[in-house]
């Protein structure tokens, strides 16, 4: 028998429905796919090179668990620049991929029965990432009169004694909705107040389009510095989403205990990858800021065909590269009989009728909705949704 924590572990939906619209891809079939949480761009030839480079230069061997100290300083540096936010290499864990940097810190921080809120709609992973180190998700629902984004005093109501910390992810996946720097700082003053942990995920940092601008948590005051566990990454960023690289910038006692549980449980990240990032570090926004404008161009083809559809309620993103719409007016609508009951039943008939991939967002706290990411060319955006606006005009009260 597996143990119990292991069957109290759901498996990620996003990752199934990708897994099914491949295969059918395999068998020949013509799938148009929107579940991609990567970009579709290639990782930058300057940072193959210096993987290449490390590689024929022998870097091949362990390093420091935590990572080696010229990517930590290169961290730190990036922190300082861009984020306005100091600290040194010692509070720095570079880890196997941010979705590690994020396990690392919830075994660092959770004792067993220790709750940890989660804004819904959230990334599907988060709960089960409590879960594995013994903590218990405490869901807090927003709503779309709000832009999907937690309200101070909601926060407030729902701490107990038995609350540890909070989940802030912003760009969000999947809403794409950015938080100002006064809605943060009104968040993390109620988590101050109460002396909780903000786990602050900000992969989509880069990923902000012209009407919103990303802030990092831990810069906005020195008690924030201090209650803050700051997750990031070079996936989204520099399209490096297979390099696995991630990092946890922290208070001095998480960063060592995070390092020291990593030290356990994989020893080190990638040795090779490491330097990779180093050299990505050394022009992080150069890529990026070419990768958003054309992210930026997707969005409105996107948003635009959306909007078109009858019974779609969109949320146009301000970050990331993720369009979320609720489909609860559909619900009771029928398709060769098979009746829409949810936005679960809505992506199965989709891919089974037009082969189109979706991802439906029960597990993302959001039954009611679908998200669908724009990682991907504007032909086949508009080939998609040409798909879709097809299988809606078909359904039948």
């Amino acid at each position: 028998m597996i143990s119990r924590l292991a069957s109290s572990i759901a498996p990620s939906s996003t990752l199934a429905i990708t897994a099914k619209a491949n295969a059918m891809k395999a068998e020949g079939i013509d799938v148009v796919g929107f579940g991609a949480g990567e970009p579709d761009f290639d990782t930058p030839d300057y940072i193959k090179q210096a993987a290449i480079k490390a590689i024929e230069g022998g870097f091949t061997k362990y390093t420091a668990a935590s990572g080696i100290l010229s990517l930590r300083k290169a961290i730190a540096n990036k922190l300082q620049k861009e984020n306005n936010v100091v600290y040194t290499p010692e509070q720095i864990v570079v880890n196997n991929g941010a979705k590690h940097s994020l396990v690392n810190t919830f075994m660092a921080l959770l004792n067993p029965g220790d709750e940890v809120i989660v804004p819904a709609p959230f990334w599907l992973s988060y709960p089960e990432m409590i879960k594995m180190a013994y903590g218990i998700p405490k869901i807090l629902y927003t709503s779309k009169e709000n832009a999907y984004k937690l309200q101070p005093s909601d926060l407030e109501e729902a701490i107990s004694t038995y609350t540890k910390a909070i989940v802030i992810n912003s760009p969000s996946n999947p809403t794409g909705v950015v938080y100002t720097r006064e809605e943060l700082k009104a968040l993390a003053e109620v988590a101050v107040k109460y002396d909780l942990w903000i786990v602050s995920d900000e992969i989509y940092e880069y990923l902000v389009y012209e009407e919103a601008e990303h802030t990092c948590i831990a810069s906005l005051s020195e008690e924030i510095y201090n209650h803050t566990i700051t997750i990031n990454g070079l996936s989204k960023s520099h399209a490096m989403t297979g390099w696995r690289i991630g990092y946890i910038a922290a208070p001095l006692e998480v960063a060592k205990a995070a390092g020291n549980i990593q030290s356990h449980a994989t020893s080190n990240p990638n040795s090779i990858a490491q330097k990779a990032a180093e050299a990505a570090l050394d022009l992080s926004k150069t890529f990026a800021k070419d990768m958003v404008e054309v992210f930026r161009e997707r969005r409105e083809v996107m948003y635009k065909g959306l909007c078109e559809i009858e019974g779609f309620d969109v949320i146009k993103p301000q970050g990331a590269f993720y369009c979320f719409i609720n489909v609860s007016a559909l619900y009771g609508m029928k398709y060769d009989d098979q009746t829409i009951t949810n936005a679960a039943d809505f992506a199965k008939y989709l891919l089974e009728k037009e082969k189109v991939a979706i991802i439906p967002c029960q597990d993302f706290g959001a039954p009611d909705c679908i998200r669908l990411s724009y990682a991907m060319s504007e032909e086949l955006i508009q080939k998609g949704l040409l798909r879709i606006k097809d299988f809606v005009s078909k359904l039948q009260a």
